[in-house]
């Protein structure tokens, strides 16, 4: 089913001042198509799980109205929302078994034995728990009690699944393998999904859309492409992964072929550019590290061929992760340009000293208004 959410706003009371208020979402818009998968996303205390809140029932909005399925629920209480939550803490009874576990909202609903044996057999085997269905809480593993928490939640087929940060247990490699999991469970149910987290590459792997919210207000909503390579601000450019932004006049605004000046009378060329951004105008240059590729001073080396200089500089710092390398380059900007090279074993190293050429295709250039968020 689809799910509206239409001017919503959600105050409470402020503990620190009598009668004081606390704005944590305002007038929210948003609309989530049916079996899409919509991630809230922004750092603590931006509203995104208030927002989740509002949609499943535990908090009602101070104004505006959630629909979901054509129908306004903004006053209906949880259980006749037809939506089912899957927590952060995972909430599994510790005195039944994972199969009790599982079925248990089929019981609460009152239906027949059979029926809820061959749904919870089927969910359980889907989600690879069938071997599990004897054992206690206390003898999973988190990635394990994870997905008996989701195949409780997807067995009564709701018509809207809520995710409340479900992999923030969970150790670094269990949360990647776990939201893949999420994803390709969701597409094999086509389940409308919205889902809360403040990890970016979380949001990026599993979202059809991704918000991105910052002090109770949506900044962004865009496919994980659009978010990463084409911000609609400051904030969410440098929420999204590291970014390098310099200052720069616009000389020229001409669909993918606009033309900036920097401060030392540098030209550049960006594809695209964000609304705001006015011809004749100040603006922010984008460019993420990976975009930037490093070669010798002289920069012809082959692989950088029909890329344009961005800039020359002297290597400050070199750190090896193994699949890559960062590079901070003092290029006189008065910050250092940051740059990542992938497969250093074949692209070898630079040097701590070493003067190098920072080069990059206009494609990858993308112009932010200076005074947004």
């Amino acid at each position: 089913m689809s799910v509206r959410l239409i001017g919503i706003t959600k105050e409470f009371q402020d503990p620190e001042r009598e009668g004081g208020k606390l704005l944590a979402v305002r007038d929210f818009n948003l609309e989530i198509g049916e079996g899409e998968f919509v991630t809230l996303l922004g750092p603590s205390g931006c509203g995104k799980t208030t927002t989740l809140r509002m949609v499943a029932g535990f908090e009602m909005p101070t104004s505006g109205e959630v629909w979901i399925g054509g129908r306004n629920v903004s006053n209906d209480p949880p259980n006749k929302r037809d939506t089912s939550m899957v927590f952060q803490s995972y909430a599994i009874f510790p005195h039944m078994s994972v199969e009790q576990n599982v079925g248990f909202g089929l019981e609460l609903k009152g239906r027949p034995r059979e029926e809820i044996n061959r749904e919870v057999k089927q969910i359980m085997e889907v989600m690879g728990i069938a071997e599990l269905a004897h054992r206690r809480p206390d003898q999973l593993s988190g990635g394990q009690q994870q997905r008996v928490a989701l195949a409780r939640a997807i067995v009564n087929k709701p018509s809207v699944l809520l995710f409340d940060e479900p992999l923030s247990n969970l150790d670094a490699k269990l949360r990647e393998q776990m939201r893949l999991e999420i994803r390709r469970i969701q597409q094999s149910f086509r389940i409308t999904s919205v889902y809360v987290t403040h990890d970016q590459a979380e949001a990026m792997t599993v979202s059809d859309r991704i918000v991105v919210m910052n002090r109770g207000r949506m900044m962004q909503v865009g496919t994980p492409f659009e978010i990463y390579s084409r911000p609609a601000n400051r904030f969410v450019a440098d929420f999204i992964g590291r970014v390098n932004l310099l200052p720069v006049r616009v000389e020229r605004l001409a669909e993918e072929n606009n033309l900036v000046r920097g401060e030392d009378g540098s030209t550049f060329q960006a594809v695209s550019a964000a609304p705001g951004v006015r011809e004749g105008g100040q603006a922010l240059l984008m460019v993420r590290p990976e975009s930037l590729s490093v070669s010798g001073a002289e920069g012809d080396a082959a692989s950088d061929t029909g890329k344009l200089v961005f800039a020359r500089g002297v290597i400050d710092k070199t750190v090896y992760l193994g699949a890559t390398v960062e590079y901070e380059i003092d290029a006189g900007l008065g910050k250092p340009l940051l740059a990542v090279s992938h497969d250093p074993v074949d692209a070898g190293f630079w040097r701590t000293g070493d003067r190098v050429t920072l080069r990059y295709s206009p494609r990858a250039a993308h112009l932010l208004p200076v005074d947004s968020d």
